[in-house]
């Protein structure tokens, strides 16, 4: 899959979405069904793994050079693995255990001292669903629970785990480069890639 925005679904962004994408200044993403594929794979010994996408990891990179956007992993499991995978990306806006994750969301609001609005979020299930109403944009796997799909500003069509963080990454960049120039209103939507 080719993880660059197609110009088909560049054609199918609102002004309201391009305007959305432009605030955005944090990307929080839920791990397990959005990182991951959803799995938990256990050893003979016991030993707990999880597979990540390194596509995805680029995302984190590409958001931070090119548009100056922080990731951040909200986190209903408190997992050493994805303790290692958020430092081995440089992610320190990270929150294992979190029950609450709206909760959460004014917790990083007034540490940041940032708008709801400038925060992106994409997750994959229920418990997701309240700070997915909270931020400025949002996105969901293509293989989320249906009610998510429902709430999302945004359906991504790669499923968790295999680069649907990356699309929604990709998307923001493109949108923050180029937004301001290509609206539906403007000659030549949707007629560049980057």
């Amino acid at each position: 899959m080719d993880l660059l925005v197609k110009e088909t679904n560049m054609q199918n962004f609102s002004k309201e979405i391009i305007e959305k994408a432009g605030r955005i200044k944090l990307l929080l993403t839920d791990c397990d069904g959005v990182l991951t594929d959803g799995g938990v794979y256990y050893s003979k010994s016991g030993e707990e793994m999880k597979r990540f996408s390194l596509r995805d990891g680029m995302g984190v990179e590409r958001l931070m050079h090119m548009v100056n956007v922080e990731t951040g992993i909200v986190t209903g499991e408190n997992s050493e693995i994805v303790r290692r995978r958020a430092e081995k990306l440089g992610i320190k806006e990270y929150h294992p255990g979190s029950t609450d994750k709206y909760a959460t969301l004014k917790d990083i609001l007034k540490k940041r001292i940032i708008y709801a609005e400038e925060i992106a979020y994409i997750g994959d299930d229920a418990n997701d669903h309240d700070i997915m109403k909270h931020v400025g944009l949002s996105a969901c796997p293509a293989d989320a629970f249906s009610p998510t799909s429902e709430i999302a500003h945004l359906k991504m069509s790669n499923r968790g785990g295999y680069g649907a963080f990356r699309e929604f990454a990709e998307i923001i960049i493109y949108l923050k480069i180029h937004g301001n120039v290509h609206t539906k209103e403007s000659p030549g939507w949707g007629s560049h890639y980057w």
